[in-house]
């Protein structure tokens, strides 16, 4: 069943994000040589738990921590360690927040000090095909749109986009119907109505789009261990356009 949103709770929302969007805006600060995952998620409870809210993922389903940090070849989902990071490693960050009835998510992807052009572009294509989606999540458009989008501008580069996790719908709940795969055709699935609120997160593989999950039980990996890089934002469908809840400017 997909809730629509009031204004009032969509404004609501775009609080819960704005400091999802703090965070990520500090842990992108922070990454730098030697730095460890479990410093990041040091970071990100306390300047959650300083703005009264709640990390959304610690505990969820027994996840251990409030930051999920993805490195190189992880996906989504990854555990913070106490691993130094090293130059030229990329790092997927990706954190949500549960404040005031309401939730936020979204993700970015950093480089620790000079990558790879290979890794760079990675990233600039997985980010490019977030904001590809995103142009299509209008009023009347149909939820394979945006799908198609992120597809098309990840495929077109030559990387591949992972196919056994989606996007969702978000509210009181983290997830929420609908699901949003970032693959599909055009014109197939729901009409989009203003109210849905919804976060579209491509991860995107420089190889295949074939994934496995570490013995931790939540490290999602490449199957042929190339890079994967993850981008995220909680939209809200407006009458106006698609609004960036999670938006950092």
């Amino acid at each position: 069943m997909i809730i629509l949103k009031s204004p009032d709770e969509v404004k609501k929302m775009g609080e819960s994000n704005a400091i999802v969007a703090e965070v990520l805006t500090g842990l992108k600060e922070r990454v730098i040589p030697g730095i460890t995952t479990l410093r990041l998620n040091e970071y990100a409870e306390e300047v959650t738990r300083e703005r009264g809210a709640k990390p959304a993922f610690k505990g969820y389903g027994g996840f251990p921590y409030a930051l999920c940090a993805s490195v190189n070849s992880e996906v989504v989902h990854g555990i913070p360690s106490n691993r130094p990071l090293e130059r030229g490693d990329i790092v997927g960050l990706d954190y949500g927040v549960f404040y005031n009835g309401y939730y936020g998510d979204s993700a970015i992807t950093v480089a620790v000090g000079e990558v790879s052009t290979l890794a760079d572009r990675l990233m600039h294509v997985t980010e490019e095909s977030l904001y590809k989606g995103i142009e299509k999540a209008r009023e009347g458009n149909i939820l394979g749109d945006i799908s198609f989008a992120v597809q098309g501008c990840v495929e077109q580069a030559g990387f591949s986009v992972v196919r056994d996790y989606v996007g969702h719908g978000i509210g009181r709940s983290l997830h929420e119907d609908p699901p949003v795969p970032n693959f599909g055709k055009s014109g197939r699935g729901i009409e989009l109505k203003a109210g849905m609120v919804i976060a579209i997160e491509p991860m995107v593989n420089e190889g295949s789009y074939k994934v496995k999950t570490k013995p931790d039980g939540w490290t999602v990996i490449t199957d042929d261990n190339s890079l994967s890089a993850h981008f995220e934002h909680t939209i809200a469908v407006t009458k106006d356009g698609p609004v960036i809840l999670s938006s950092r400017k």
